[in-house]
C-alpha cells in the first residue's frame, strides 16, 4: 500500500486518541485561524475556510471553538500570528518528506523538525529536492462496509470527482482541490458517510520500504505529526501489505 494510503489509516486509527490530547483540536484552529486571516471570515466567499470548519466539524469540534478560531483570524479576537511554510527533506531509504507547518516560532519549529530527523534517520533538505514528486489533491475516504460501491462511484463522479478507486478497507475518491466540498457534500446528500476529506499532497513515485526501514520511517512519521506545529506530513513511501498485516 502507497504511504499516503497506509499512513492515512493509520491516522485515523489513532484519531480518537490524539483528540483526547488536544492535537487535532489545535491542528484545525490553527487551520481555521489562518484561513479566515487570508480570505476573511465569510465561509461563501472562502473556500479555504468553508473546508476547515467543514473538517472540524466532521471531528466534533464544539461550534464555539469554531467561531473563536474564524474571529482570531479576522482580528476580531486577539490572536497569535502563525506563519505557513513547508520544510523538504528525506527519511529511512531515501524516503522523500514534504512537512507543512504553521508556526508562531519559525526558529523554534525549525530545530525542532531538524530535531526530530536527526534522531529518526532522516535530515532536511533544500528547498525543490522533493516537492515536485508532490501533486495537489481532494481525497475523500469512505469505509467499505458502510457504503454501496456503485453509489459511490455515481455520486462521486456526477459532483466532479476524477476518480475512485479501492483500498483495502476503503474506497478513495479523488478530486481537484476545488472540487473537494462540491463532491464531499454530495456525498452526505446522498446518505454515504465518510471518515475523511482533506487536501493531501500525494506522491508521483514511491520507494519500496520493506523491514526495519519500514518501522522507522513509520515512527518518523509519528513523531513529525505529533509537533504541535506540524500540519501534515507527505511521504512516498511503499510498504507491503503483508509486512504490516491488515486489521
Amino acid at each position: 500500500m502507497s504511504g499516503h494510503s497506509k499512513w492515512a489509516s493509520i491516522k485515523h486509527k489513532k484519531a480518537k486518541t490524539d483528540a483526547a490530547r488536544g492535537k487535532v483540536f489545535t491542528k484545525l484552529i490553527r487551520e481555521i485561524t489562518v484561513a479566515a486571516r487570508e480570505g476573511g471570515g465569510d465561509l461563501e466567499t472562502n473556500p479555504r475556510l468553508r473546508l476547515a470548519v467543514q473538517t472540524a466539524k466532521d471531528s466534533n469540534m464544539p461550534g464555539d471553538n469554531i467561531q473563536r478560531a474564524i474571529k482570531k483570524g479576522t482580528g476580531e479576537l486577539e490572536g497569535v500570528h502563525f506563519e505557513e511554510f513547508s520544510y523538504e527533506g528525506y527519511g529511512p531509504a531515501g524516503v522523500a518528506l514534504l512537512i507543512d507547518v504553521l508556526t508562531d516560532n519559525k526558529n523554534r519549529t525549525t530545530a525542532e523538525v531538524r530535531h526530530a530527523l536527526s534522531r529518526h534517520h532522516g535530515n532536511l533538505g533544500e528547498a525543490g529536492c522533493v516537492a515536485w514528486n508532490f501533486e495537489t489533491k481532494g481525497v475523500i475516504r469512505v469505509n467499505k462496509s458502510r457504503c454501496d460501491e456503485e453509489a459511490l462511484m455515481e455520486s462521486s463522479l456526477n459532483a466532479g470527482a476524477e476518480d475512485v478507486r479501492e483500498e483495502a478497507d476503503c474506497f478513495e475518491v479523488y478530486t481537484r482541490p476545488s472540487q473537494l466540498l462540491a463532491v464531499s457534500e454530495a456525498l452526505k446528500a446522498g446518505n454515504i458517510p465518510y471518515d475523511s476529506a482533506a487536501v493531501e499532497k500525494l506522491p508521483k513515485t514511491l520507494v519500496s520500504v520493506n523491514g526495519e526501514e519500514a518501522n522507522r520511517i513509520l515512527k518518523l512519521m509519528e513523531v513529525l505529526e505529533d509537533l504541535d506545529d506540524v500540519q501534515r506530513v507527505s511521504a512516498n513511501f511503499d510498504i507491503p501489505d503483508e509486512l504490516l498485516g491488515q486489521d
